[in-house]
């Protein structure tokens, strides 16, 4: 189920509302567990019982984990949580990957299992792994209810897309969350808000993405705006989602941390890794990159720790060599920057600086989004006019008119250009006092539109359903 649907925004959403609201203080975290197994099982019948599986293991390996602590055992179920979990993970979402590698290198022709991707296993399997982890380490308190437990795992505000919701971040929500008009009220518009940034925009430049490729007119100038759309498109998507689970989250009790912080204003790739994607860059900083040592290590082998890093960043977005060498692609900029060009773009002129990154990002995800490495050399190539394209075509003039005001829209709103008018329009008290008139009539109004859109258009899956 996709919360730009109509079956959960006028059905699932408001029923479970009721329901969630009615029942006592002690059924809030059933009724959710269920609502969340429902959601997962209403798109993957079977799948669901993979997710309760990965309940029952982070369940029993935690339980097992605190009762020996302190011996060898306790690290031995901690290990066995982490290859239980990740072999989960490897087998649904890598074997074909490693068959057909296999098969290229050997000459076999191993049949490939073609499974479906469970969706948002890599999310849960991340969440199963650092409540182990954490409850090794003790910095979380082992969960003896495995209705909580299961109930943080299946949440289905962060199932899909994340963020990554660590249980030391809800671990107090679990039992203790308190719920207010205020909270309901600002969950709700940061819901309606990341609804409208994935269906009036994400999917208006997911289409010029996809006339992009259907295209038989492509020139110079047509691939820069592929490259332009997709990078917003995926901006406006993921972050369209965070927001509707941050927000959702919020409506429940729930106090999800951020997860983008305005990653395109970045004078760095440093910088846009701290923006972009906030919970996955937290969570391999402090499960993998400090584990292996950090940078408290000799500098060959911190050089090693960031590339394992990032090796493993591009290969959790998919099982696929694009994603790999966008990750690594991403490490060796990060080396560079931490070696010496870091010292070097402080010197710039912002604006340098500024270009720097968005040049470098667009690339990135360029390759991110190519079906192979093959295609990715060729759009690359097609940005700098190899392959004996054009300049300009007529249908880049057409697509550039068609698109002209989405594209303006996305660039402004992905800067805090529109927050700090917001916020400076609430602080003079006349101002404050009209918005507090014209928000609930802008929600509605967005709300509207949104459906407008939904009625009419066709399914367009959030991206990281991929993930």
């Amino acid at each position: 189920m996709l919360f730009s649907s109509i079956p959960f925004l006028y059905y699932f959403l408001p029923l479970l509302l009721v329901i969630y609201f009615l029942v006592p203080k002690k059924g809030k975290n059933p009724v959710l567990l269920i609502a969340s197994l429902f959601f997962y099982f209403y798109g993957e019948p079977v799948y669901v019982l993979l997710m309760i599986g990965a309940c029952l293991s982070a369940y029993i390996h935690g339980l097992l984990i605190h009762r020996f602590r302190g011996s060898i055992w306790s690290k031995v179920f901690l290990w066995s949580s982490v290859i239980t979990s990740l072999s989960l993970l490897g087998f649904f979402k890598y074997s074909d990957f490693f068959l057909e590698n296999l098969n290229a290198l050997t000459g076999l022709e191993l049949r490939l299992l073609g499974l479906a991707l469970p969706i948002g296993i890599s999310f849960y399997t991340f969440q199963t792994l650092s409540y182990t982890v954490d409850v090794y380490r003790g910095d979380a308190a082992v969960q003896r209810n495995f209705i909580s437990l299961a109930t943080y795992v299946a949440l289905f505000p962060q199932l899909i897309a994340g963020p990554i919701v660590r249980y030391t971040t809800v671990e107090e929500d679990l039992t203790q969350r308190t719920h207010s008009v205020e909270n309901f009220s600002d969950g709700i518009s940061r819901f309606l808000i990341g609804l409208g940034k994935k269906v009036l925009i994400a999917n208006q430049l997911g289409e010029l993405c996809d006339i992009f490729r259907r295209s038989s007119d492509q020139s110079v100038l047509f691939f820069w705006l592929y490259a332009i759309g997709f990078s917003l498109h995926i901006y406006f998507d993921f972050s369209g989602y965070s927001d509707m689970a941050i927000g959702l989250g919020k409506v429940f009790g729930f106090r999800f941390l951020e997860n983008f912080n305005y990653p395109f204003i970045s004078k760095s790739i440093s910088e846009f890794w701290r923006r972009w994607h906030i919970s996955l860059g937290s969570w391999f900083r402090d499960y993998v990159y400090i584990p292996l040592g950090g940078n408290r290590v000799s500098k060959g082998k911190w050089l090693r720790n960031i590339l394992i890093v990032w090796l493993l960043t591009g290969f959790w977005h998919g099982a696929a060599w694009n994603f790999i060498v966008w990750g690594l692609y991403f490490g060796f900029f990060l080396v560079l920057e931490k070696f010496f060009l870091g010292a070097w773009l402080k010197r710039l002129p912002d604006f340098l600086s500024h270009l720097y990154v968005l040049f470098l990002v667009l690339i990135s995800f360029v390759i991110f989004n190519a079906s192979s490495m093959g295609q990715a050399f060729t759009d690359i190539g097609g940005l700098f006019g190899a392959g004996g394209h054009p300049l300009v075509s007529q249908e880049a003039l057409y697509q550039l008119r068609s698109f002209a005001w989405i594209l303006l829209f996305a660039v402004v709103g992905a800067t805090p250009v529109p927050k700090r008018i917001i916020q400076g329009i609430k602080a003079n008290p006349t101002g404050r006092k009209l918005l507090n008139v014209l928000e609930p009539f802008f929600l509605a109004a967005l709300l509207l539109a949104v459906t407008a859109y939904l009625v009419d258009g066709s399914f367009n899956p959030f991206l990281y359903f991929r993930f």
